[in-house]
């Protein structure tokens, strides 16, 4: 059956040989040429700004250049699958994030996401918010509540497509809250944004990194944001657990490299990472651009990954929310 990914016998294998001629280096001499980073987005989005950030760093650290790949497609499937495919040498590195743990559920995909990649570092996380229209006459998480079980289905929200972090986070609150919204999905962040921001819909879950100029332009109001503490560019919004206790959901990013990468190459990178992550400079741009880094081991960061497939595969399964 042809597929959306069928074209990768050409233009994948093309783009694998380019970058892993020649023979694998050793651990004792690795790096000793560039080290490619694919970002599976285009330009500008959270995955690149924290790509680059940590890349930048990460090459001054190993003594050779960080190079970045962006890899855009089938939301992050394209870059993916690219690094899948390649030599596990330590010459090409992957940005994961909550896309890597919510495609497995809504596509078929031509890789095994928990086998084909080994874990190599945690870079940062940060909240979504709860973004509303200035009209909207809820202004708490409690009042959104009471007014979506007062009228069933009365409140729309806007998400970037089915089985997308938006989609499934705000599924997850309507199954906390016992709640009934109806789902409007858009091809992207930027027109769910839109709508939002038209009265088109009345809320949406998005990127702090995406809403925090709208909402200080008054176009957008924050209602909460949604990681488990307050966010330090946001501190007077509350969180929705505040108000719905254990819910949390967060855009994070972290370092996989391809299946069968040297323990002791994944050792160094960890360990000069953190180093990255632990300079006061790259914490405030991180800070900035509103995440924060996050230190965890390559088995700490494997059993964070695997946890957040369960977490959403089960809240697909309660909201009905089936694969392709």
């Amino acid at each position: 059956m042809k597929t959306l990914f069928s074209w990768r016998t050409g233009s994948v294998l093309a783009a694998v040989a380019v970058f892993t001629a020649g023979s694998p280096a050793t651990a004792e001499s690795w790096p000793v040429k560039p080290v490619r980073l694919i970002v599976p987005f285009p330009p500008g989005g959270s995955n690149d700004i924290v790509g680059r950030l940590v890349g930048a760093g990460l090459g001054e650290r190993l003594g050779k250049q960080i190079v970045i790949d962006n890899r855009a497609g089938a939301n992050s499937i394209i870059g993916t699958e690219i690094a899948a495919m390649s030599q596990p040498d330590g010459y090409t590195l992957l940005v994961i994030s909550t896309s890597f743990t919510t495609n497995p559920i809504i596509h078929k995909l031509p890789f095994d996401s928990k086998k084909a990649f080994a874990w190599v570092a945690m870079l940062g996380s940060g909240p979504n918010a709860l973004a509303v229209h200035p009209g909207f006459p809820a202004k708490t998480v409690k009042e959104l509540i009471d007014l979506a079980k007062a009228k069933p289905d009365f409140v729309s929200y806007a998400s970037t497509g089915v089985g997308g972090n938006a989609h499934l986070g705000t599924e997850l609150f309507k199954y906390m809250t016992g709640t009934k919204m109806l789902h409007i999905p858009y091809k992207g962040g930027g027109p769910a944004l839109i709508a939002t921001i038209g009265g088109q819909v009345h809320i949406c879950l998005s990127s702090l990194i995406q809403v925090i100029g709208h909402f200080r332009s008054g176009k957008l109001r924050a209602v909460a944001t949604t990681a488990a503490k307050r966010s330090p560019i946001l501190p007077e919004v509350p969180t929705i657990n505040e108000t719905v206790p254990g819910y949390e959901t967060a855009n994070w990013w972290g370092v996989a490299a391809p299946r069968g990468t040297s323990a002791a190459i994944i050792k160094r990178l960890n360990d000069e990472i953190g180093v990255v992550l632990n300079n006061p400079d790259t914490a405030k741009r991180l800070v900035q651009e509103g995440a924060e880094p996050e230190i965890k081991t390559p088995d700490e960061l494997g059993r964070y990954v695997i946890s957040e497939m369960d977490k959403w595969a089960k809240v697909a399964k309660i909201a009905g929310i089936k694969g392709e």
